[in-house]
């Protein structure tokens, strides 16, 4: 008698997230402005007016799109920090997971875009925005605070951010950008912020990396 409703909550939980991702799906190809609940439906290769069974409204999917996104990016760059052995390799991770070849094209490019316009008057979007940039905070503490203070680490984090923002913008108009120009753009930036001492000091091995 017991199972009947977690089967019906699982259920409802698949089909939540086949439609998250389905909206993903469409989001990258179409952006925030062609995301509408019958190309989300038909993406999910569900039938129209599903949608609204199993989320209150079609911002609530996008609300919920944004956060997946964010967490697939956010997820493969805690992967390559996993496997660093040394601050710089920390560093490196954060670069190179903010810029996957695999998704660093000019429909991904202006899609995020649009969010990012979108997200100015929406709160709900501007509240996710700034989680994304805490994280990344977060995460550039984690590889720079042997050789920066906190002070430093928020300035560099800003710049560190606006290029990211900067590079991605540019990639959507753009098809001369790779995402290994990219990454290499940013690293240099990294290093002359930082400076040679500093880098050289973040290469060295230390037992302290998670």
């Amino acid at each position: 008698m017991e199972s009947a409703p977690k089967t019906k909550t699982r259920i409802e939980d698949i089909r939540r997230v086949e439609l998250i991702e389905a909206a993903h799906r469409v989001f990258l190809k179409s952006g925030l402005n062609g995301l509408t609940t019958t190309r989300i439906c038909q993406e999910a290769g569900m039938s129209q007016g599903i949608l609204t069974y199993y989320f209150k409204n079609k911002d609530e999917v996008l609300f919920e799109m944004v956060r997946y996104a964010n967490r697939v990016l956010m997820d493969d760059v805690v992967v390559r920090l996993r496997q660093a052995k040394t601050n710089w390799q920390r560093l490196m991770a954060i670069i190179e997971g903010n810029f996957p070849e695999a998704s660093y094209n000019a429909n991904t490019a202006n899609a995020w875009v649009s969010f990012y316009a979108a997200a100015a008057s929406n709160a709900r979007y501007n509240m996710l925005q700034r989680l994304f940039y805490r994280r990344l905070r977060s995460n550039l503490s984690s590889a720079l605070n042997s050789v920066l203070t906190p002070n430093r680490v928020d300035r560099f984090a800003q710049g560190f951010a606006a290029m990211i923002d900067g590079l991605w913008l540019r990639r959507g108009h753009s098809e001369d950008l790779t995402a290994a120009e990219a990454i290499s753009l940013l690293t240099e930036y990294a290093e002359q912020a930082l400076g040679v001492d500093m880098v050289d000091k973040l290469r060295k091995p230390t037992a302290e990396l998670l």
